[in-house]
């Protein structure tokens, strides 16, 4: 028998990855992922498996063929142009594991269908297990021709080491601890009522996603390292030193002068976080008005909570790219220092540029492994929900961290209930905290059809205290109502806008349009200093609105005139400050 059975080939020089080795290697680290689940043995049983279908003769003609280790005059030999992905190897693990819990009677049929479903599904995104038309395309998967699968095939040229594993990997009592972990999710009970069944559906579909996740990076980064062998270093496998990024922290807050009354409220409410990170795990709010230093007090309490109950990382969930740059170049500067043998602060969003980002980054964009990672709602919610494998990847880094989430009022409406869900699961079952940051905070918690799912805030878990009072001593706004039931021609609010400028030296104006923005600008241009006006919109490209505002806040600071014309994008947590806000009506 030829037991030369390979997983991958390695063009750089002609290196070989022995199948065995990989299956282990994968093993081990969705193990280690799927530990954060209490279920070690469930993620290692899916590494051990899930390439199963590779023992094949035909995969290991097709691979042998395409690097040329087979000779084209041979018999073995396949025209391998065009059938990547066609030969079948990742349905004869999820058979197998199938089979063999399913004679355990239905506690092993349940366990068998969530490890099944993680190993058919590894190449291609989770599979629908019921189509539209009400097939069953789970068990059409699962009863599969053997001829297609080729699983006993597969059995029977797997070497014996391999296989003693796999029937050690899968006695009964990893049935067992897995029910262990499954029951709690089926006898769950929110603010001491039965949770909804549809809801605790929803979470063994979440549990089995994390679980499924455990096993893609698992795949994909033990394969990333045969193909670039130096990119293991780049992997995380100590527990973070929290302390190093703390005493950087406060020793920025110590240079921090209490001057004027603003700065009193700052430290009060840093302080607050401060002393509230030392509390149990849970779902927190931080409701701060604009201008309260949310940004640095979020930063401390996740800092020291994840010190107090040894989490792995810090994950920001920002709305906007401009409000990402921005923050993540605050923490930065807070926690990261010349000489770091690795980087603190991982930017993940659409605005980045590749000339920027490291190797280090790029790897570790694919599964945020960094302390602390800064991304937008948009690609939070495809890692919670989104098909395919990349989104997937990352989502078992969500447990045993704090998410913070800035602007939370800016949820999409349409994925409200599954975002409650998601959120409620990873508190109660994966040591997950949440901090809902914002001046104007959503009732996720008073949700009209509360039986869809809503977010359970224990009392007590606002950050700070005396809101109101927080509000009045913060207003630096007067609101002067200028809106006409006939409206304003641009004429007029030319007049209007050009009069606030010459009064105060500085003046910001705010339109719902672009097109509204580029007639103001190129209206009111015709006036002032080709110097003093600035236009900011999306038709500018990121790097452009990046170099706009910070001309913009140099001439501030600096006492100069300064004309603004904006569309909303302004609006979204960019740190600056007018002496005049003309604002169209929203």
């Amino acid at each position: 028998m030829n037991k030369n059975y390979i997983a991958h080939y390695r063009k750089s020089d002609s290196a070989e990855q022995a199948l065995e080795e990989h299956l282990r290697g994968v093993g081990k680290l969705a193990g280690q992922f799927a530990a954060k689940l209490n279920a070690p043995e469930a993620g290692e049983l899916l590494g051990i498996l899930h390439d199963l279908g590779k023992y094949s003769n035909a995969f290991q003609a097709y691979i042998k063929s395409a690097t040329g280790n087979i000779n084209p005059d041979e018999d073995e030999f396949v025209n391998y142009q065009g059938l990547r992905g066609k030969i079948d190897h990742s349905t004869a693990g999820a058979q197998w594991i199938w089979q063999k819990f399913r004679k355990y009677g239905k506690q092993g049929e349940i366990v068998g269908q969530f490890l099944s479903l993680c190993l058919a599904s590894h190449h291609s995104g989770l599979i629908d297990c019921l189509k539209v038309d009400g097939e069953n395309n789970f068990i059409k998967r699962m009863n599969k021709e053997n001829e297609k699968t080729h699983l006993m095939e597969c059995l029977h040229n797997a070497p014996d080491s391999y296989i003693n594993k796999l029937e050690k990997l899968s006695e009964k009592t990893t049935i067992e601890i897995i029910i262990k972990q499954i029951i709690p999710i089926l006898t769950n009970k929110q603010q001491g009522r039965n949770t909804p069944d549809n809801i605790k559906r929803f979470y063994l579909g979440f549990w089995n996603r994390i679980l499924y996740s455990c096993l893609i990076d698992a795949d994909r980064f033990d394969s990333d390292v045969f193909e670039n062998p130096g990119n293991k270093s780049l992997r995380n496998y100590t527990r973070i030193d929290w302390d190093i990024p703390i005493d950087r922290l406060n020793t920025k807050l110590a240079s921090f002068h209490i001057v004027d009354p603003i700065d009193k409220i700052r430290k009060q409410i840093s302080d607050y976080c401060k002393e509230r990170s030392l509390n149990k795990q849970g779902i927190y709010s931080l409701t701060v008005p604009t201008g309260g230093g949310k940004t640095f007090s979020s930063l401390r309490f996740a800092l020291h909570h994840a010190r107090k109950h040894q989490l792995d990382r810090i994950i920001y969930v920002i709305p906007y790219t401009s409000i990402i740059e921005q923050n993540a170049e605050a923490i930065r500067k807070v926690v990261e220092e010349e000489g770091d043998l690795t980087p603190w602060v991982l930017e993940h969003h659409s605005n980045l540029e590749p000339a920027q980002q490291t190797w280090q980054n790029k790897i570790s964009s694919e599964n945020w492994d960094a302390p602390i990672v800064l991304t937008t709602m948009v690609q939070f919610l495809e890692v919670l929900f989104s098909g395919g494998t990349r989104g997937a990847r990352r989502l078992h880094q969500l447990t045993n961290s704090v998410i913070i989430f800035d602007e939370i009022q800016t949820l999409p409406i349409k994925v409200t209930h599954m975002f409650c869900n998601a959120i409620n699961f990873l508190s109660t079952f994966t040591r997950t905290t949440t901090v809902l940051c914002t001046a104007t905070q959503p009732l996720l918690n008073e949700l009209k059809q509360s039986d869809k799912g809503q977010l359970f805030i224990p009392p007590g878990n606002e950050l700070v205290e005396n809101i109101p009072k927080l509000f009045s001593d913060l207003k630096r706004v007067n609101i002067n109502n200028k809106v006409r039931k006939e409206g304003w021609n641009l004429a007029q609010v030319t007049e209007l806008v050009y009069g606030e400028y010459k009064e105060f030296g500085n003046c910001l104006v705010i339109v719902n349009t672009k097109e509204w923005a580029r007639n103001l600008y190129i209206e009111c241009r015709n006036k002032l200093d080709e110097k003093s006006i600035f236009h900011l919109s999306t038709n500018l490209c990121p790097r452009h609105r990046k170099i706009i505002l910070y001309i913009i806040k140099k001439r501030l600071r600096a006492g100069l005139p300064i004309l603004c014309i904006s569309t909303q994008l302004i609006e979204a947590g960019v740190d600056i400050d007018f002496s005049s806000v003309v604002r169209f009506l929203a």
